[in-house]
């Protein structure tokens, strides 16, 4: 083919102009729908356009394919696979959109196309599809779950941050850092925050800080602009280095009406980079808040655990003093009881009842008549003391005995 259009076009003002002007020397296809193409492409260069997208589809090569129409005409258009990456979504069947391209046309058919290289929806449907796309995958994942997100720590020694060196989010975040003035080290890791590489260098530039692990909280973010300057903080590449993040991550970006992806994924989402700063740190007058209601807090806690401890010593005190009481009087009654078991049981009770024991000097009970001799000396135990007697028989006694 590229032969044919050399060949074509090298030929003489003379001779070209004559190819296709007599039935002998006739213009093949190609060369008239190349020609058409020559001449569409010369004439019309780029174009906006409005108008409905329909019978939108995908090409197995990657190409899109579909109908811009309105009420009086249509057009063929193509979106190259080279050129999708301008674009934030693939637009949907009935989607009036705003599209840059140029007129051409497709050789092998003749057909004429419109060859789109932007896209703009009215309004934001693309930038709102495209989005909604990546936060479902996102959340299908479990990466916009609450419970993941960590909490933002109140006293960092080191803040990164992630941004344009150039921008004003940069500004506004050490102007805040230097007012604030806690002492906490602020380290810039500078990257594009716009244009087709910006996603790419947020997301090493994120992971660089994760590897350098030495920040306690990175912030991620830049100052306002359009949906397109915006937009690269909506890419999935980012989201995802923002998630896998190892320290706790603040996300900045535009202004508070602004949301994106990357708000969704981190762990707090501020309403400007100023505010971003001011969450990352507490202030000199913070930290002495923090510290004084810390003392009275302390304070409070110490004489409300010595009146707790007062309270539990003198109710032990009581408890004590009763059970002690209570012992007492078990130990008496077990004591009565003992004793009047022992007064039962003792030979002395035994003696008050008119009885006597007869014990020799030694000491020894006389239990028997034959242990009695004439003229022993005994002591004859009464209940009422102790009588020295002496033993002596009568001849009754004997003839009794």
């Amino acid at each position: 083919m590229k032969q044919r259009l050399s060949f074509d076009f090298t030929e003489t003002p003379r001779t070209r102009a004559t190819i296709g002007t007599t039935p002998g020397n006739p213009m093949s296809v190609w060369d008239l729908t190349a020609k058409a193409r020559e001449v569409v492409e010369s004439r019309l260069r780029g174009l906006w356009v409005r108008g409905e997208i329909s019978d939108f589809k995908r090409h197995r090569n990657g190409h899109w394919y579909f109908c811009l129409r309105d009420r009086d005409a249509q057009v063929r258009c193509v979106v190259w696979a080279g050129d999708q990456y301008r674009m934030p979504a693939a637009p949907d069947d009935g989607m009036q959109v705003v599209v840059f391209g140029q007129m051409t046309v497709f050789p092998a058919r003749g057909d004429l196309q419109l060859k789109v290289s932007r896209i703009d929806a009215e309004g934001d449907g693309l930038w709102r599809k495209a989005m909604e796309l990546t936060l479902a995958k996102l959340r299908k994942e479990g990466l916009l779950d609450e419970n993941r997100k960590r909490a933002i720590p109140q006293y960092p020694r080191c803040v990164a941050v992630v941004t344009s060196q150039d921008g004003a989010a940069l500004r506004d975040i050490v102007a805040v850092m230097r007012k604030r003035n806690l002492g906490a080290r602020l380290v810039v890791c500078p990257t594009q925050v716009q244009g087709e590489t910006a996603a790419g260098e947020i997301a090493a530039a994120i992971r660089c800080v994760g590897r350098w692990a030495k920040a306690d909280v990175l912030i991620v973010g830049r100052g306002g602009g359009s949906k397109d300057d915006l937009w690269a903080f909506n890419d999935e590449r980012v989201a995802r280095a923002v998630a896998q993040s190892p320290i706790p991550v603040i996300s900045a970006v535009g202004h508070e009406v602004d949301l994106t992806v990357c708000d969704a994924v981190a762990d707090l989402r501020a309403p400007t980079p100023s505010a971003a700063a001011v969450a990352a740190c507490a202030s000199r007058d913070d930290v002495r808040k923090a510290l004084k209601l810390a003392g009275r807090t302390l304070s409070e806690s110490a004489q409300r655990r010595i009146r707790n401890e007062r309270r539990d010593v003198e109710k032990l005190t009581l408890r004590l003093g009763q059970s002690s009481a209570r012992t007492v009087t078990r130990k008496k009654a077990l004591l009565a009881t003992c004793a009047a078991r022992l007064n039962a049981l003792s030979p002395l009770a035994t003696l008050s009842r008119g009885y006597a024991v007869a014990r020799d000097t030694t000491g020894h009970a006389l239990t028997s008549a034959s242990q009695f001799a004439p003229d022993l000396e005994f002591d004859l135990l009464l209940h009422d003391g102790d009588i020295r007697a002496t033993t002596q028989f009568t001849s009754v006694k004997r003839q009794a005995q």
